[in-house]
């Protein structure tokens, strides 16, 4: 039986935390909240620390110093992982589910996440390349 799925996320080792993480990019994507209803709506503006070639952060053990919207997953709630797209690999077991067969850690390939069209890195934009986050809002089939 794979770590992921006999181990709890609170019970992982460090390693075993961070090869969960799909390397999409998703949650680096900027949100905006709806104040009335709390839905989270996602743009395809990236964090400023985003390499957009690799979808990695390139600043990640400073990155909720230098980015104080940057939220460290491990420092919250699992509850309140509702606000991750569907597709993270996180979200998917809190939830429950199994990882998808393009996760690297299925697929054994760390190019099967931009294969199969779920990484950022195909449309995400820098911040600096736009006027209105507002218009970015972007939606996904869940």
């Amino acid at each position: 039986m794979n770590f992921w799925e006999s181990k709890k996320l609170s019970e992982m080792t460090t390693d075993e935390w961070e090869s969960i993480c799909d390397g999409c990019g998703k949650c680096c994507l900027n949100k905006l909240e709806d104040e009335d209803t709390g839905k989270i709506f996602f743009t395809s503006v990236v964090c400023k620390l985003i390499d957009l070639d690799s979808c990695q952060c390139t600043r990640y053990q400073e990155r909720t110093i230098l980015v104080p919207d940057c939220l460290d997953l491990k420092q919250h709630d699992f509850a309140e992982y509702n606000w991750l797209p569907a597709t993270c690999s996180y979200r998917l077991l809190i939830d429950g589910k199994p990882l998808p067969c393009w996760h690297p850690l299925i697929s054994k390939n760390s190019e099967s996440v931009k294969d199969a069209g779920v990484s950022i890195c195909s449309y995400a934009m820098k911040e600096s390349e736009i006027d209105n986050l507002e218009d970015h809002i972007i939606e996904w089939l869940e």
